[in-house]
């Protein structure tokens, strides 16, 4: 009986194990055809977020667009907050950060097929069972990639597992549409090394200031480094740890033998050298240019509703440029085929632009050398006035006006807009702006942290000269350098577009071309005395001039010009019509409204930088104005070109006026107000016109220069038109903006690997007349003096 119950009870228990067992099998094969119809759900889309086929086949990838200059220089890229990206193709990447990316997140990239069951399987052991957090990852370099295109950030634990099975097949199907090259190519694409650099052209650019084909190996591993966390990687912030990671990506690429045991440890014991570069749109070259640049792509047409009623002007200016500028409002002119717009921040275009990276570098050093020896002098000047940084004298300007003037600056300031927004009262956020806070201002040694009251920084500001500079070339319009301020980090309104100032006598070779196509010679004479005209009301008005020559005399309009004398210009302006001034100015680029007024003819009407490099490329051009080029091309993301842009010319100088005015104007730099430019420091030989500028008060200082291949403007002021110098010997336009000029070209004939040279001549007609009487033979010159002096005999 014993016997018998054992029997019963050893088969009851084989019933009940093989019962579990039978259960457990179940178990196992119910799990895997779960898993196996999860995983065929997932795959087709049918759980969690599966991208489309055509979007897999086709990523929307988001590259910022880059501005390259003439010279192939890349000066600036167009991008959104983390969209730093530009495509780099492999053979743009060198081999050793692609040697270290695998040998390091992916050690059997080759031979997997975006899943690496090996990889999860030792995650799972090492990190999960045996608590090893150094174990690495399971994660394939092509997961990676799944999770950098589609995956969001997840929320918890619980979250990133449910995506971590939709990573592994958007994974699978990327293997299917890619190569190994495209994944490693989009990865590399695709990766955020902080500082607005995403992907590796852009991190070798920040973080070595070189292309990422030039990367080395202890670089390479740096960067690749940073795939694991490149915040707790940081190598600007946490340079020894950053380091650290560097060496223990060259052990992964020994141990793969990508490198040598040798080279593995002299590459380790080096320290962690960078060149870092952290990319802003205030900073590189030619800042004020690049947002000039963004402004005209991004604009819209203009309609009268979207402009406040003291912008009548800008709105004449954008419907102008609209109508005759292809560049104004290029997204919306040029949609794509699909109907849909550019987007230049994240399509990944290129934009040729005119700018000489060469030209611009010295156009940028020429304003900060003399900029910062003309502010020594201004500060100087104002020292210990109780009015400073404005004028001091009363007749000019008055204390209440100089109180309004201060108290409209604090009413514009982002402070007094944040506080007003808060809810504070004006006489709270008047007490504030009386209350010392640390700041960052500017100086010409660099940025200065310091305290100060939100009102003295106020005045500091308004402390510092500005300046506008355009140079280009007068027959294809091809802007070649153009700096719009001392320093766009903190003063970013732009003075050679945006700014307009009184122009002074840089007005006079438009009345004296004018004077020479009415039948006027540069050797027709007039009386140096003060004159005195009426209005139609019967005021009085008698300029005034700074010169004391040849009071009394009759002179010859070329001695009048050359030295820049007010007296014949106003006489000259009364045998014309100052209405067909105005007409021929605006014929010349000159937008702006113009009074047609006797007075017009000593430049009290306000123009821009660039307008008047505009207006004076017809003095280099044979009569022909050659409006401003800031791109030659725009090509898409692939390099095909969308647009190419071409010079636009218009006559505005007859033959017959354009010889005389011409010599005249190259008098005007042998032998007058620009003579300068023929004495130290310059000592330029060049064949050059041009003329200076000064307006009352030495308000604007202007210098506008030209010679065969290049016109160029200059203008130097304060912000507002009573800070100035009150002496003339330094706020003159021949002290205050030729010297910038003098410069930049100085520095232009210098380097040897620009087409400029100084032996350049402009060429006369084998017989021209000037001057009434008869025809004077006119062969090229040695000097514009020994040229032209015949003449005029």
């Amino acid at each position: 009986m014993a016997n018998s119950a054992d029997q019963n009870n050893t088969a009851t228990g084989r019933s009940w194990g093989r019962r579990v067992m039978r259960a457990l099998w179940w178990a196992f094969g119910i799990v895997t055809v779960v898993v196996i119809v999860f995983f065929i759900l997932v795959y087709n889309g049918v759980v969690g977020y599966m991208p489309p086929v055509e979007e897999l086949r086709n990523p929307q990838d988001k590259f910022a667009s880059t501005i390259l200059t003439a010279d192939g220089v890349e000066m600036g890229r167009y991008f959104r907050n983390s969209g730093n990206r530009v495509y780099a193709d492999l053979d743009e990447i060198s081999p050793n950060v692609v040697n270290a990316l695998i040998a390091t997140e992916d050690a059997r990239f080759l031979d997997h097929s975006g899943i690496d069951a090996r990889a999860i399987t030792r995650a799972i052991v090492k990190t999960l069972l045996m608590g090893n957090k150094n174990a690495g990852g399971g994660s394939t370099i092509t997961q990676q990639l799944a999770k950098q295109l589609y995956t969001p950030p997840s929320d918890g634990l619980l979250s990133r597992a449910v995506q971590k099975p939709i990573e592994w097949m958007i994974a699978v199907k990327l293997e299917r549409f890619y190569s190994k090259d495209e994944i490693l190519k989009m990865y590399l694409n695709q990766f955020d090394f902080l500082y607005n650099a995403v992907g590796i052209k852009s991190a070798a650019k920040v973080y070595f200031n070189k292309d990422a084909s030039d990367l080395t190996i202890e670089e390479a591993a740096t960067l690749v480094g940073m795939v694991k966390n490149p915040s707790y990687f940081n190598p600007v912030r946490k340079p020894e740890r950053t380091r650290d990671r560097r060496n223990v990506v060259l052990d992964q690429m020994y141990k793969a033998d990508m490198i040598s045991r040798a080279e593995r440890d002299s590459l380790s014991a080096l320290p962690l050298t960078l060149d870092f570069h952290r990319v802003d749109h205030k900073e590189g070259l030619a800042p004020y240019f690049r947002e000039e640049l963004r402004r005209y792509l991004t604009a819209h047409k203009p309609e009268r509703a979207n402009y406040r009623g003291w912008e009548d002007q800008s709105f004449i200016d954008d419907s102008i440029a609209w109508a005759t500028n292809p560049l104004y409002g290029w997204i919306d002119k040029n949609p794509k085929a699909d109907g849909t717009l550019y987007d230049i921040y994240s399509d990944g275009l290129k934009i040729y632009t005119t700018i000489d990276s060469r030209m611009q570098t010295y156009a940028e050093q020429a304003v900060s050398e003399h900029m910062r020896h003309l502010q020594n002098q201004f500060f100087r000047e104002k020292r210990g006035s109780a009015s400073a940084p404005y004028s001091s004298n009363p007749a000019e300007l008055t204390a209440e006006t100089r109180r309004k003037l201060i108290d409209n600056a604090v009413r514009q300031s982002e402070r007094h807009r944040i506080d007003r927004a808060a809810g504070m009262s004006e006489d709270e956020i008047r007490a504030e702006f009386n209350k010392p806070v640390e700041m960052t201002v500017f100086s010409y040694n660099g940025p200065v942290d310091t305290v100060m009251t939100p009102m003295d920084s106020i005045l500091y500001t308004k402390s510092f000269l500005r300046a506008g500079f355009m140079s280009m070339d007068p027959t294809t319009g091809f802007v070649k350098a153009y700096v719009g301020g001392p320093d766009f980090k903190f003063f970013q309104y732009d003075m050679v577009s945006k700014g307009r100032r009184q122009i002074g006598s840089t007005i006079k070779p438009f009345l004296y071309t004018y004077a020479m196509e009415s039948d006027f010679t540069p050797c027709d004479q007039l009386l140096n005395s003060q004159p005195t005209f009426y209005d139609e009301s019967g005021r009085p008005w008698s300029p005034r001039n700074s010169g004391h020559a040849r009071i009394g005399e009759m002179v010859d309009l070329r001695w009048a010009l050359t030295n820049s004398n007010n007296w014949i210009s106003a006489r000259l302006m009364a045998q014309l019509s100052p209405a067909e001034l105005v007409k021929r100015m605006h014929s010349y680029g000159i937008t702006n409204k113009l009074p047609a007024v006797l007075s017009l003819c000593l430049g009290p009407c306000e123009v821009s930088v660039k307008e008047m490099v505009t207006a004076y490329s017809a003095f280099a051009n044979k009569g022909m104005r050659t409006d401003p080029m800031f791109v030659t091309a725009i090509a898409d993301a692939n390099g095909n070109i969308i647009t190419d842009f071409t010079p636009n010319q218009t006559e505005v100088i007859t033959e017959k006026g354009y010889y005389k005015i011409l010599s005249m104007l190259l008098n005007v730099v042998d032998g007058g107000t620009g003579n300068r430019l023929r004495r130290a420091p310059y000592n330029l030989t060049a064949q050059m016109g041009g003329k200076t500028g000064t307006t009352n008060f030495n308000s604007d200082g202007w210098f506008m220069g030209f010679t065969p291949d290049l016109v160029s403007g200059v203008w130097v002021g304060g912000e507002e038109r009573y800070i100035h110098f009150n002496s003339m010997a330094e706020g003159q336009g021949a002290s205050m903006a030729l010297p910038i000029y003098g410069k930049y070209i100085s520095k232009v004939y210098a380097d040897p690997s620009l087409p400029y040279d100084q032996s350049k001549r402009f060429t006369f007609p084998a017989d021209i007349n000037l001057c009434d009487g008869g025809f004077y033979g006119v062969e090229e010159p040695e000097t514009a003096e020994e040229g032209l002096e015949g003449a005029f005999d």
